[in-house]
């Protein structure tokens, strides 16, 4: 098993795309491995035949190093490993200790000084517990019927399925259970199991690590996006269809050039050096939802791109995404991160947990119409289109003041849009 990215420490062999005795050829992927944050060819990088599949498609949770197949150079020794198996590989392996060994094992001694233990009687004492199966006890449980009132065939009198099922069959159940246990037996219990892919369990790692690690603090601010949002539609409407600007493009573009002017939040925690790290380049973390999980693709050196670059990177990035088609450089680093939830209007206002190393995560909510006093008239409103961006700073790196400074920087950038043309 290929360790396929830095983080990775096991995978899932999701398909092989050759079979036993095809030719392989460097650089020719043969597996398809599902790693902690997507799906990702193996590309196999020396020339032969695969001879043996160890680990079929499908399986999960395969440490990394661990052998899942074996090649041969030569095609006339593929039939050679027909039988081979990975335990085989050694002849080092501990063997089995023999049994008459164990049993004696468990023989009380004479030397030990113990007084030798009474024979039992033919009748053994009388006793209040009852044996079953763990399924048998959850189908009584389910329908309400005592255990106590079934008679069990197996082994000592255990009390089985199939004992439970004939006592419900006989009717006998109905009748000896209680209201409370009838009630009990309606209401069953409606559920979904799903499987915890490789992702899932990486994402639920590094955000417990993120909460239990990170001092972290919020700022957030309401700000006026009516000149962005006229910005955008002036421009899409100039496209003919050549591009088509999303609010997040424009504000993916206002994050890197807030960025740049107070460099603290665009900066890394870097313990193990003792430093810390901060970037000139601002590579920002696009939150994106996927079937499996929530992954972060980099808009690198967003700070020099212009808004259709960013746009058209961002489609890319999220639809490659969705399909586990990136690379690890692909989603792997950045510098800042940005999480929206706009597009779900119900969406007021949100935090983010910090993705470390990085010391900066901006939420981004929903647009609405606020009413605002009307500068022209005192006593009159007028209504405003706003958005709420809290950001969520480590201040291990960003003081409570940088936080309020970036968070202001980033106000002025959003509400006079024309200087990311600039």
């Amino acid at each position: 098993m290929p360790a396929l990215s830095p983080t990775m420490t096991q995978g899932n062999l999701a398909v092989w795309n050759k079979a036993v005795g095809d030719e392989l050829q460097p650089g020719e992927a043969i597996a398809e491995i599902e790693t902690d944050k997507a799906q990702m060819d193996f590309e196999f990088q020396e020339e032969g035949f695969l001879a043996k599949i160890l680990v079929e498609a499908g399986a999960k949770d395969i440490p990394v190093n661990t052998p899942i197949a074996v090649y041969v150079e030569d095609k006339a020794n593929v039939e050679a490993f027909k039988d081979f198996t990975a335990e085989s590989k050694s002849d080092s392996a501990p063997k089995e200790a023999p049994k008459e060994e164990s049993k004696s094992e468990s023989k009380p001694t004479e030397s030990s000084g113990s007084a030798p233990a009474k024979k039992s009687s033919g009748s053994s004492a009388p006793t209040d517990r009852i044996i079953a199966s763990p399924l048998a006890k959850t189908i009584a449980l389910d329908k309400g019927i005592s255990l106590k009132q079934v008679t069990g065939t197996g082994p000592n009198g255990r009390i089985v399925k199939e004992d439970v099922e004939k006592y419900i069959a006989s009717g006998a159940g109905q009748a000896s259970a209680s209201p409370a246990a009838a009630t009990a037996a309606t209401s069953e219990v409606s559920y979904t199991d799903i499987p915890i892919t490789n992702m899932r369990k990486i994402i639920g790692k590094r955000l417990l690590e993120s909460t239990q690690t990170n001092p972290s603090y919020i700022v957030s601010s309401q700000i006026s996006v009516s000149k962005l949002l006229k910005l955008r539609a002036s421009l899409n409407s100039q496209a003919n269809d050549r591009y088509k600007l999303s609010i997040n493009d424009i504000l993916i573009k206002a994050i890197s050039s807030a960025a740049q002017r107070v460099p603290e939040a665009n900066s890394h925690w870097i313990e193990s050096e003792g430093v810390i790290r901060q970037y000139n380049n601002v590579d920002v973390s696009v939150a994106v939802a996927t079937p499996s999980g929530l992954i972060t693709p980099i808009v690198k050196n967003a700070h020099s791109k212009g808004l259709v670059t960013i746009s058209s990177e961002v489609k890319d990035l999220g639809k490659r995404a969705k399909d586990n088609k990136l690379k690890p450089e692909e989603f792997q680093g950045g510098t800042i991160c940005i999480s929206n939830l706009g597009m779900n209007h119900a969406v007021n206002l949100f935090t983010s947990i910090i993705n470390p190393p990085q010391s900066t995560i901006l939420a981004i909510s929903t647009v609405t119409k606020v009413a605002v006093p009307d500068n022209a008239n005192p006593n009159g409103f007028i209504f405003d289109d706003k958005i709420n961006i809290t950001g969520t700073f480590d201040h291990r790196v960003v003081d409570g003041a940088k936080g309020g400074e970036f968070i202001k920087a980033l106000k002025e950038v959003i509400e006079n849009p024309l200087e990311l043309l600039l």
